[in-house]
């Protein structure tokens, strides 16, 4: 079965830390392209980081640059994503999408497969 299993998440302090986990079943994720998307009530879906194939370089939007790190693992099959300095505007719920495109994409209809999605909530 092809599937994206997402983990972690929750609920941390202005600040604070989270890692997320994307596990893939069914096909091995080194082959695809993996981005974050997230989406806060309210708010479009918004991709904010992407990690490509070949030596697996990254890309961040601007208002994460500098706190979120994706990075891969792919004797798990897993990408990661750190997520540090944690802000009240990172609340969201946050997927994963990995799809056999070329280079990363922005647009949510690019991916195939997708996590079942993880709320990170940011408050003290």
């Amino acid at each position: 079965q092809v599937q994206l299993v997402q983990s972690g998440g929750g609920l941390v302090q202005p600040g604070g830390s989270l890692t997320l986990s994307c596990a893939a079943s069914g096909f091995t994720l080194n082959d695809y392209v993996l981005t974050w998307f997230r989406q806060a009530p309210g708010k479009e879906r918004e991709a904010f980081a992407c990690i490509s194939t070949s030596d697996s370089p990254t890309y961040y939007v601007d208002s994460v640059k500098g706190r979120f790190t994706i990075s891969r693992d792919n004797a798990k099959n897993t990408v990661y994503l750190q997520m540090n300095s944690l802000k009240s505007e990172d609340t969201a719920l946050y997927y994963c999408a990995a799809d056999q495109i070329t280079r990363c994409s922005d647009q949510w209809w690019a991916y195939d497969y997708w996590g079942q999605g993880t709320q990170v909530t940011v408050s003290s």
